[in-house]
């Protein structure tokens, strides 16, 4: 697939999560919860993160509000070229980072490196049966957890999306990070594990 085809299916795919009447947003961020609360790894202790849903993606803020105790909610945080985690609750002071995405308000020096989570849910624009993963086209999740690509989890990766953001077939590329598993309000998909 060239660079072409690929942003005209970016372009395709976000209309069609934008799509979405609001009311079938609210009802997927609860079947969305319960499909991440089901994960056989979903309890891990640690830090976890989500994604502040924009452009139409699949909200977390009800999975967010079911974590238990032993879990701290985390946001992702520009970094450099890469991702780091800051801890989060609602009402905690935001920013708006160059994308216009809001990420919590501290020094990305003091956020958590990609290796100290436990569980990262990735925000997808599609994915297929097989359980490859199209993001956003800016490389910033697979840089960051590239090291995944030579070991095992922790950190599990989850990659979270709508139904109908599913496609036939997408092509792999090198730098691809693999995903553990993708979650819809309809589902859970396990790729085959395509690492070590």
């Amino acid at each position: 697939m060239t660079a072409d085809a690929r942003q005209a299916l970016r372009r395709q795919l976000r209309q069609r999560r934008r799509d979405i009447p609001a009311a079938e947003h609210i009802a997927a961020a609860d079947a969305l919860a319960a499909h991440l609360r089901a994960l056989p790894f979903a309890d891990v202790d640690g830090p976890v993160a989500g994604y502040w849903a924009m452009d139409g993606e699949i909200a977390l803020y009800r999975w967010q509000m079911q974590l238990p105790a032993h879990q701290t909610y985390c946001l992702p945080v520009l970094h450099d070229t890469l991702l780091r985690f800051a801890p989060w609750r609602p009402g905690q002071p935001l920013r708006a980072n160059r994308y216009g995405i809001p990420e919590p308000d501290i020094d990305p020096v003091h956020a958590l490196p990609a290796q100290d989570m436990a569980l990262v849910v990735v925000p997808l624009v599609g994915f297929d049966p097989l359980g490859r993963r199209l993001g956003m086209g800016g490389g910033w999740y697979d840089r960051s957890f590239a090291f995944r690509q030579r070991r095992s989890a922790p950190p599990w990766l989850v990659g979270a999306g709508f139904a109908a953001q599913q496609v036939p077939a997408l092509p792999v590329e090198d730098w691809d990070v693999a995903v553990d598993a993708i979650c819809t309000e309809q589902a859970i998909l396990y790729p085959e594990p395509s690492h070590a």
